[in-house]
């Protein structure tokens, strides 16, 4: 193997979706710092594809108050509340930064930033740009990027975190030509995304590999609640090649109604106050059990219509999903969309305080690598604030970090010298050891849970990580390095899973008595290193 190369900055950020371009936009500010891409810089995250909108508390007759009350309580009680204030109270400055950047929200007749209605939430707060305001929000961030003075790794996957003691100090990376690279920080933040890519369904991009939580936890940090993977009510499910695709809840949001196959609008049953705009826990069990007694459609979902709605409102409101239904050959001003639920996010993730430290010094983590904002549940609009909110605290505080000297470990450096070189003598291919763990993973561990599934699912996880993954080139390194780290999180998420003995949020346990209201359960979060897993009892 080739000499290694070694880089010198003050803040390594990896990931590079709308929480860690912002982070390192922010570090930028405090010393030279590098971002590490696994794909192009803004282009394989989860951020471009988050189409519904940023929540955030504008208005006179809206208050933060009421935007905490409803965060908590579509998280189940489950949230870290200093969390949820951070998120709630930095939310405007954030759009204000976006905006004064270049982003362009659509307007209301008032020439303010308009907001539409969102699933779980008591007032209009959900700013939008039409039903691409993931795709503003990063081609904005981008621009400021292109500005600063950040250095850019692209097509560049960290596989292991550096550390000096019990302190991380940068990470080992690997380039598609195999080559590996040992970056030396003095602070990094980890903003690698989710993982929700370890489900045979899923909105998520192929880069979704659940890179951060396994290197994470692989360097010892706590993870808190890594059951609760929020399954979007309605992703495509037809054509096949769609399956999954994203389905914004902005759809919903315009006033989309959910239909059955025998034309009954359903919802009523669930929820009938909110109807549709009901959290997506619920909305997506709804759909669940329609299909499951079935009143599904023939390619096992449901019906989300949007023909009673003026042409001139759908073609201005949701012009991407119009286009998208259109390259499907479904016009839908005048047909309903077939939908399912698709697995879409991890709530839980490394454990952080509010300037996004985690339990390992000179470790940060925002965005979805992180746990504790959303708790049980997340509402549609937090996702995107929770990007630029965090993303500037930990970008702030790692940047914020005192200059070290900096080290390299080679006992650290042979060993993933060492794994890499065994991919080459391995049996199975990467892309074999992914599927397998999809279609285990969404068969015993989705919407509806169970010990005996969640016990088979562990064993399956569990044969899948011990197989030796063979690397064809020195461009397959990265591919077997990723379905590591998917096995790895598959194998948190069903550990949390059998630790938490209720239905709470999006972990719904067939096999356990309904327990009292979320606000009233005995449990807290689950924890998760390695150095044990439990389950802590709620504080009073």
């Amino acid at each position: 193997m080739r000499a290694l190369d070694v880089i010198d900055c003050h803040v390594l950020v990896i990931g590079s979706g709308g929480a860690g371009v912002r982070a390192a936009i922010e570090a930028d500010q405090y010393g030279e710092t590098v971002l590490l891409s696994k794909s192009l810089t803004g282009k394989g995250g989860c951020t471009t594809m988050a189409e519904g909108g940023y929540n955030a508390v504008l208005k006179d007759d809206d208050t933060c108050d009421l935007h905490v009350g409803d965060t908590l309580r579509g998280g189940a009680y489950l949230n870290d509340p200093a969390l949820v204030e951070a998120l709630v109270h930095d939310a405007p400055a954030r759009l204000t930064d976006l905006v004064r950047w270049g982003a362009v929200f659509d307007a209301s007749a008032d020439r303010e930033v308009a907001q539409r209605s969102f699933g779980g939430q008591s007032f209009p707060r959900t700013c939008y740009a039409g039903d691409r305001t993931g795709h503003e929000i990063m081609a904005t961030l981008m621009e400021r990027l292109r500005g600063s003075g950040v250095e850019r790794l692209e097509e560049t996957a960290a596989i292991e975190l550096l550390r000096d003691g019990d302190r991380v100090c940068g990470a080992l990376a690997l380039n598609r030509k195999g080559e590996l690279i040992a970056v030396r920080a003095d602070a990094t933040v980890l903003a690698a995304g989710g993982g929700s890519r370890v489900y045979d369904v899923s909105t998520n991009s192929g880069t979704g590999t659940g890179d951060g939580f396994a290197l994470g936890y692989r360097a010892g940090a706590d993870l808190i609640d890594m059951e609760m993977v929020q399954f979007h009510p309605t992703g495509a499910v037809y054509p096949y090649d769609a399956r999954g695709r994203l389905v914004t809840e902005a759809v919903r949001g315009e006033g989309g109604h959910l239909v059955n196959a025998e034309g009954e609008r359903f919802m009523h049953r669930y929820d009938p106050e909110r109807m549709e705009l009901s959290t997506r826990d619920v909305v997506a069990r709804a759909i669940a059990t329609e299909v499951l007694e079935g009143r599904g459609t023939s390619h096992d979902g449901v019906w989300l219509d949007v023909t009673h709605l003026p042409a001139g409102q759908i073609e201005e409101r949701l012009p991407l999903m119009l286009s998208q239904f259109l390259r499907y050959g479904v016009d839908i001003r005048t047909e309903a969309m077939e939908v399912a639920p698709t697995a879409h996010h991890v709530m839980g993730g490394l454990r952080i305080t509010p300037a996004c430290q985690t339990s390992l010094a000179g470790l940060f983590a925002c965005g979805e690598t992180a746990g504790g904002v959303h708790g049980a549940n997340r509402l549609g609009g937090n996702a995107l604030a929770e990007t630029q909110v965090f993303g500037k605290r930990a970008g702030e505080a790692a940047g914020k970090t005192p200059e070290r000297a900096k080290v390299l470990d080679k006992v650290q450096v042979a060993a993933q010298e060492e794994r890499l070189a065994a991919f080459y003598e391995g049996e199975s291919s990467p892309t074999w050891a992914r599927e397998h763990l999809q279609r285990a993973m969404w068969d015993g561990a989705g919407i509806r849970r169970d010990a005996t599934a969640l016990q088979t699912t562990q064993r399956v996880v569990e044969g899948l990580l011990a197989a030796p993954l063979k690397a064809v080139s020195e461009r397959n390194l990265i591919e077997c390095c990723g379905a590591r780290n998917l096995c790895t999180t598959a194998l948190l998420i069903v550990r949390s899973a059998l630790l938490r003995p209720e239905s709470r949020g999006a972990h719904y346990r067939t096999d356990v008595p309904p327990g009292p209201d979320p606000a009233h359960s005995p449990y807290g979060h689950t924890r998760i290193s390695l150095h044990g897993a439990s389950i802590e009892e709620r504080k009073a």
